[in-house]
Order: C-alpha cells, then sequence, then structure tokens
C-alpha cells in the first residue's frame, strides 16, 4: 500500500473514532465540523464581517504576523500590484500614517537588504488576514512578552 493512500486510510479512521467518541461518551470535541458525520458534507459556516475599526488588536501567539484592521476588499494583490504597499511600503508611510512593514521583508533569504519588498515576502494575504468579529472556538492562554515584562517589573517594585 502507498504512503498516500495509507496516510487517507488512517486520517479517514482517526476521523470517524473521534466523531464515535463525541456520540457514545457524550463528549464535546471542538471542530468545525459540528456534529456532521465524517462521511458527510457539512454546511460552511456563515462568512463573519470583516472589523474595520483600525485598532491593532493583541497577537494570539507568539510570532504570529499582525492582522490587518481594516477591509482590504478589492485589494489587488498580485504580480503586476500590491494595493497593500501604497500605505505600508517604507517610502509612503509618512504619508498614510499606516505602519510600515517589517524590515524583514525587505530582506532576501540570505539575510541581505534589499531596496524594496523582498519576492518571498510581496504577498501579504500569504500570512496577514484581515480581523473579523469571530469568536476563538478554543480559550487562548498566550500571553505577549511585553505583559510579562510589566508584571515582573511591578512585582519588583514592590
Amino acid at each position: 500500500m502507498n504512503k498516500l493512500l495509507m496516510t487517507v486510510l488512517i486520517t479517514a479512521v482517526a476521523g470517524l473514532t473521534l466523531n464515535a467518541i463525541a456520540e457514545t461518551n457524550g463528549k464535546n470535541i471542538a471542530n468545525l465540523r459540528g456534529n456532521t458525520e465524517i462521511t458527510k458534507e457539512s454546511k460552511a459556516p456563515s462568512l463573519y464581517p470583516v472589523e474595520n475599526t483600525d485598532i491593532k488588536q493583541q497577537r494570539a501567539y507568539p510570532m504570529q504576523p499582525p492582522l490587518v484592521p481594516h477591509k482590504t476588499d478589492n485589494y489587488q494583490v498580485d504580480k503586476q500590484a500590491n494595493k497593500c504597499l501604497s500605505c505600508h511600503s517604507r517610502r509612503r508611510t509618512e504619508e498614510s500614517q499606516a505602519p510600515m512593514v517589517s524590515v524583514t521583508h525587505y530582506m532576501d533569504r540570505d539575510g541581505n537588504f534589499l531596496a524594496d519588498v523582498s519576492p518571498r515576502r510581496y504577498f501579504c494575504n500569504q500570512c496577514h488576514v484581515t480581523q473579523t468579529s469571530a469568536k476563538p472556538l478554543l480559550t487562548n492562554q498566550f500571553v505577549d512578552v511585553d505583559t510579562i515584562l510589566q508584571k515582573t517589573l511591578k512585582k519588583a517594585e514592590h
């Protein structure tokens, strides 16, 4: 049996097993399928509205790319143009008052600085997504390093 077929079978059996466990033991398992069986097609959930607040949200995990705090509908991001860079490029941030993309976006894979955004960092929506009003599926225990440092400093002062 080839590796791909074996992987598909293992995944299918694991999915059926999880659904069976959830049903027989009455436990809730966090998933996006809800109570739909693994062999059935579930209805796609409605999209949540984009938050167009321009207020930056706290990150949910270390090294998370920042979320986009505004609408990006109809933004052209392809090899011809990148609408994001009309505000976020080094040359445009003073005029737009938007945060500049990280200096790491101006580096090639060897760590050399470039005059313009690196081709490997050009397609912003590979990593950055718009903020929505969706509630998290699970509670998050992540605390960013700045919060930890502030708490540590306050304890040291007392």
